[in-house]
């Protein structure tokens, strides 16, 4: 595929992501200053992505695998616009609903009302959109009983009910997901599953990071398999199961 197509929802090129990780322990932003000032602050360069090329088409699910501290949460928030990358460059064509760590954005201290309508203010949508939105969210969260409770009473599940009925509220032209299906009970997670797969018929782009290989064989046309910030391969799905370790059959 050519960078730039009118058919690329997502174009990632060259991109490598550097993290200074402080060498010190640090116990007081006293002791942070102090140290600035002196220039006795000593980093260690860590690169969380190198050199990382693809694309994703329209209306495609395409999978993002590897294991623990392979890169693939920090590639979906440069995607997401929530880091920018150290070096490369991120082209995305699309309105995008970012389903990571739900809830993160909530303030503990305010209600389940109000968090929705500051949630949705970052996500972009204005007051009067969100009152329009107000029950279904709800509805969908089953959190009606405690919509005027402080979020900081909330259980993680709730919160991440909450979360994800939000996030989901509006069909958005590019969805992605990180490791999120498991919000809440079984029942709960069907109803995540069920949401997500409607939208995905409904022509949705989806970058769906799971350990799952049930789930990439179920739902992706196309995934690639990170390795210590690499980009071991990209393709088809079995071949990129293979790569990761998972030979087993399609219903496996």
């Amino acid at each position: 595929m050519i960078f730039g197509l009118d058919n690329v929802a997502i174009s990632v090129q060259n991109v490598s992501m550097k993290f200074n990780l402080s060498k010190d322990k640090i116990l007081s932003l006293k002791e942070y200053f102090v140290k600035a000032v002196k220039r006795q602050l000593f980093y260690e360069e860590f690169w969380a992505l190198k050199n990382i090329s693809f694309t994703v088409e329209r209306g495609e699910v395409f999978g993002v695998m590897g294991f623990n501290g392979a890169g693939k949460s920090t590639l979906l928030k440069i995607i997401a616009g929530v880091f920018k990358p150290t070096l490369g460059a991120v082209v995305v064509n699309g309105g995008v609903s970012p389903l990571l760590e739900l809830g993160a954005g909530f303030d503990p201290e305010c209600s389940a009302r109000e968090n929705i309508y500051m949630n949705g203010a970052m996500y972009g949508f204005s007051p009067k959109f969100m009152e329009s939105k107000y029950d279904e969210i709800l509805d969908f969260a089953e959190l009606w009983e405690f919509e005027n409770v402080a979020v900081k009473n909330f259980s993680s599940g709730m919160t991440g009910r909450l979360g994800f009925a939000i996030a989901t509220s509006v069909k958005p032209e590019i969805l992605i997901v990180d490791e999120i299906l498991g919000v809440g009970d079984y029942k709960f997670q069907e109803k995540c599953e069920e949401r997500i797969m409607n939208m995905i018929s409904g022509g949705v782009t989806v970058l769906l990071v799971t350990h799952s290989a049930y789930k990439i064989r179920e739902m992706c046309s196309r995934a690639l398999l990170l390795e210590k910030g690499e980009l071991v391969c990209t393709g088809d799905v079995e071949s990129v199961l293979e790569a990761y370790g998972d030979t087993g059959s399609k219903k496996a």
